[in-house]
């Protein structure tokens, strides 16, 4: 018979370091131009807007910043820290960021937060954390590779023309896979679905992303054309506020659905969406959307365990950090919003993005920040 010697257990040791202020920052973030939109009525650049940038500062010195790039957000965030973050936070051990990320959760219950609102604080602190550690957040996350391959992923333009000669520059920019976001009529964005492939050849993976615009039945007739034209994968045709007209969906068409991009709930509600079949391509892990870092850790390693992607969503500096640490992920997505098409910086010749190298996370470039601020803004 095996004897089992319990080994003892010590409680594990308290971190020393506490928040000891938290701060919001406006910034003025000017339109996109030239503007563009994610369908017909659905507008993709806004306006000239005032985001915000939370700050939450520690007694060793060391800081995490993140930003809610939002119109109106600076309004919204100023609010939430006078009134509530900042009583919450102060005091508390930064590195306890469970214990934070469902404090938001509880937090949510009342407020009804703006789903951006609820992965701020975790953002912060995650870059505060990899800052403590001297590492970028990728690697205190775990690690997974170094680069991944960029897809070239539109706003909606005027034509077909339009579209086959964007998708020829991207291609010879180097990027590894292009993504429409089209005109939101079934019929006509069939009809481009067919002449893109015919365009660009067999060999380079297409999707489609619908920006929510269709009913079940057009979400049907688009979907078999994709499947027909052998798209990779079919994202957010239609609200996800019904999973069973996606279940319904997934069982009518071939093309692999990828899903839960916009809906509440984090991996809570993605588990339904799979759990009911209609993820048959994955899902969505974007901080946005999903809760922060670690909303979309959870939301990651959910869709492994059913062996399905997560795909990492938009070209926020955050997004890089989490495509080189999360291994059932694809591509990382790049924004072409112009008919000139002017690839990233971040994105190299092959169609490549490298894994940052900076502690914590950073502040995208660009926008003029105050000086408390600068030293966080990316510099790759």
């Amino acid at each position: 018979m095996t004897t089992y010697v319990s080994a003892t257990v010590r409680p594990a040791k308290e971190s020393t370091v506490r928040i000891t202020h938290v701060e919001s920052y406006r910034i003025f973030q000017p339109a996109a131009n030239p503007p563009f939109a994610w369908r017909r009525g659905l507008l993709g650049g806004p306006p000239d807007a005032e985001v915000a940038v939370l700050r939450i500062g520690t007694d060793a010195g060391a800081e995490g910043v993140a930003m809610l790039p939002r119109p109106g957000a600076g309004v919204l965030v100023a609010d939430l820290v006078d009134r509530l973050l900042r009583d919450q936070l102060v005091g508390q051990d930064p590195l306890q960021r469970e214990l934070h990320w469902h404090r938001m959760w509880e937090l949510d219950r009342i407020e009804e937060l703006p789903l951006p609102v609820l992965g701020l604080v975790d953002i912060a602190l995650w870059d505060l954390a990899g800052r403590l550690a001297g590492q970028p957040v990728w690697q205190v996350l775990g690690g997974y590779r170094d680069k991944i391959g960029a897809y070239a992923s539109t706003a909606t333009f005027a034509s077909v023309e339009e579209y086959l000669d964007v998708a020829t520059q991207c291609v010879d920019l180097g990027y590894q896979a292009f993504k429409i976001h089209a005109w939101g009529d079934a019929r006509q964005d069939a009809a481009l679905a067919e002449r893109l492939r015919a365009h660009v050849g067999d060999d380079l993976p297409l999707m489609y992303d619908g920006s929510a615009g269709f009913d079940l039945p057009d979400a049907v007739y688009l979907g078999r054309a994709l499947t027909g034209a052998g798209f990779l994968w079919y994202e957010e045709p239609m609200r996800e506020f019904s999973v069973t007209a996606y279940g319904q969906l997934a069982r009518a068409v071939g093309i692999p659905l990828l899903v839960a991009e916009t809906s509440d709930g984090v991996h809570m509600n993605t588990a339904d969406f799979i759990t009911a079949g209609a993820a048959t391509f994955g899902v969505r892990a974007g901080t946005q959307m999903r809760g922060g870092i670690t909303g979309c850790m959870r939301t990651a390693h959910l869709a492994d365990a059913f062996r399905l992607r997560a795909e990492v969503h938009g070209p926020e500096v955050t997004s890089r950090h989490l495509c080189m640490a999360i291994p059932n992920t694809t591509y990382f997505e790049s924004l072409v919003t112009s008919t000139t098409v002017t690839k990233k910086p971040e994105v190299d010749l092959d169609g490549f993005v490298h894994a940052p190298a900076e502690p914590g996370i950073a502040l995208p470039a660009g926008l003029d920040y105050p000086p408390a601020l600068r030293p966080y803004v990316d510099a790759a």
